[in-house]
């Protein structure tokens, strides 16, 4: 069934029929266009446009429509153009020719648009309690294991911080996006129902009914805009593309202390995989696929600025673009949210490998610059006395802390048994500000 089709004196060509249809993905906004078209009907009769058993007919008919899609009685297939027309045409055949009055001062292009805003409040509201169940495990489970390790600059061991004080990395990148989630639905809660196709409509409509039944902040100002906005869409989808990347940081992390190489992390059988070939292959496939699937919702990002970045007002069909690039982004980013806060809790950490990794990689050496700082030494100069202290380590595959004082005191007269205690890695986390930042216990 066609909504259109008046002034037409040839049929639709089936070529152009098929490449029209928009079902076979915009049927995922089912329950938001009969609650859309609930308020639209409500509206209508409070404003006397329709009566009030016209209204029972009606909302009763869409009622009937949503309960037997959602308990599989009435699948979403068909020769339909959109799910718009799908509702529709079995209003129509529920209630009678009273259903063809249900699109009376409204217009398609307001009414996706109004779905559209619908789903994405949900959706987003979904992702950002996902991302608040992510940031208490990543809590969770670094507090089970605040065990220090090497942190990293260049990927060159750096500076000792604790495994538990890493995750409280991403643990911060995730809140900062749940904050941008949560104003991005702040920004786009307005109500574009009542725009009509761009004008507004001549029947006396109260667009206030709709924006209270429906839950909106406020109606859109410029029925023009309300139309032909997308760029809630954009902008949450580059919302997604920012939590993917944390996502995706995180993944290469956990893949790089999981391989032999570094051995800081086991990931559990659960979310690992082997080879078909190498009997003692453990992959961190969970992690990898959330690397890999973050290019998918970059493309989808691009795909809407690109979409959109040239149409003229109001609204035009490649806005139909939008959909599949949005609900592809969102169903991604709802997976690999649900792997990443599964996958976790599942890790065996391996202090004794973090502990020798600090141990060759010289990480107390600004602690030990720091020393002859307190000393009275310029920092520069300190800085450059524990260069020369580390090149005699390498040349003899010692750590500073295993160097005598006396052979110490060959590069500063300084240096005092009291260094040892000074430059203990523990206890270095123990000092000044450290103390506050990563929450080490004396």
């Amino acid at each position: 069934m066609a909504l259109w089709g008046g002034r037409f004196s040839k049929d639709e060509s089936l070529l152009m029929k098929d490449f029209n249809s928009s079902l076979h993905f915009d049927k995922r906004l089912y329950k938001e266009d009969i609650a859309g078209s609930l308020a639209h009907v409500r509206m209508l009769t409070d404003c006397f446009i329709l009566k009030e058993e016209e209204y029972d007919l009606i909302s009763s008919g869409l009622g009937s429509i949503l309960k037997e899609i959602e308990e599989g009685k009435l699948p979403i297939v068909g020769d339909y153009e959109d799910i718009h027309s799908f509702v529709e045409a079995n209003l129509i055949e529920r209630v009678g020719s009273v259903g063809k009055k249900l699109h009376t001062a409204r217009s398609r292009n307001d009414q996706v648009a109004v779905d559209m805003r619908l789903y994405t409040k949900a959706k987003a509201l979904e992702i950002s309690i996902l991302i608040e169940a992510l940031e208490s495990t990543l809590k969770e489970v670094g507090a089970s294991n605040n065990y220090i390790m090497p942190g990293y600059t260049h990927l060159q061991r750096a500076q000792v911080v604790t495994f538990k004080y890493y995750l409280e990395a991403y643990s911060s990148m995730f809140h900062r996006d749940k904050k941008r989630i949560i104003n991005a639905i702040e920004v786009m809660d307005e109500n574009p129902l009542g725009c009509c196709a761009l004008a507004g409509t001549t029947y006396e409509t109260d667009r206030n009914i709709t924006t209270k039944l429906l839950g909106f902040k406020k109606s859109v100002d410029n029925f023009m805009d309300g139309v032909s906005d997308r760029d809630y869409l954009i902008e949450l989808s580059a919302d997604l593309s920012l939590i993917m990347m944390h996502l995706s940081r995180l993944s290469e992390e956990m893949i790089l202390w999981s391989s032999k190489e570094f051995d800081f992390i086991q990931i559990g059988d659960e979310f690992s995989t082997g080879s078909s070939i190498m009997p003692q292959k453990k992959n961190p496939d969970a992690c990898e696929l959330i690397r890999g699937k973050t290019g998918r919702v970059y493309g989808s990002l691009n795909s809407l600025l690109v979409t959109m970045k040239g149409i003229p007002l109001a609204y035009n069909k490649d806005m139909q673009e939008d959909k599949e690039q949005f609900f592809d982004a969102v169903d991604t980013v709802t997976a690999c949210l649900k792997v990443m806060n599964a996958m976790l809790p599942t890790i065996t950490v391996k202090k004794e490998n973090m502990l020798k990794a600090i141990k060759k990689g010289f990480l107390n050496a600004t602690e030990a610059a720091d020393y002859l700082v307190g000393k009275g030494m310029p920092f520069r100069d300190a800085h450059k006395v524990i260069g020369r202290i580390i090149v005699y380590c390498e040349e003899r595959n010692l750590s500073i802390e295993e160097v005598e004082v006396a052979e110490l005191k060959n590069f500063s007269d300084l240096f005092e048994l009291d260094v040892y205690t000074f430059i203990d890695y523990e206890l270095s986390l123990s000092k000044g500000i450290k103390k506050e930042i990563l929450g080490i216990k004396i």
